[in-house]
């Protein structure tokens, strides 16, 4: 069985979906809850961010998703965090709200313990929304929580830059 291909560093995913968004003069907003603010914070470690980046938020808890995103309990009937249809949701309310072209995010559990909800640790929902709506999920295999963190970044900015060389450029 051959290994897994682990996505590239998170420097260089950063660099290229910026040059992306630069040249297509579109933005991004983005929501983590697991990666902890790594994928806005490789984002914008790219000089000219502020030229695609409108924001960001780490939505961990609900208490943060009604103060951050504004969401209700209406908007969460039948839902709950750590799932396509979540990432899906907060990705465009945070591309509405922010009034960018991309809302991105991810949801998942880091480990070293399963979710509240019962996630297996290494377990993230990823979420772009603009033009397009694409989610996958993907599982680590692994429980080591600062391993996952950042790949759960990676796997966000590769979804991501998978669905900018989809797109025809504007």
């Amino acid at each position: 069985m051959s290994s897994p291909v682990l996505p590239e560093p998170l420097p260089v995913l950063a660099a290229r979906v910026g040059e992306a968004l630069r040249a297509r003069g579109q933005t991004v907003a983005v929501v983590e809850s697991s990666a902890g603010g790594l994928v806005s914070a490789a984002l914008l470690a790219i000089a000219g961010a502020s030229a695609y980046f409108k924001g960001g938020a780490v939505v961990y808890s609900r208490r943060a998703g009604r103060a951050l995103l504004d969401l209700t309990a209406e908007d969460m009937t039948g839902m709950r965090g750590e799932t396509e249809p979540y990432a899906r949701l907060v990705a465009g309310r945070v591309r509405d709200t922010h009034h960018s072209s991309w809302g991105i995010a991810e949801s998942g559990a880091a480990g070293p313990s399963p979710s509240p909800y019962g996630d297996v640790p290494g377990r993230v929902c990823l979420a772009i929304v603009g033009p397009v709506t694409v989610s996958r999920t993907v599982e680590t295999g692994d429980a080591d929580r600062p391993v996952n963190m950042d790949l759960f970044a990676r796997h966000l900015l590769t979804l991501f830059d998978e669905v900018l060389r989809e797109q025809p450029p504007a």
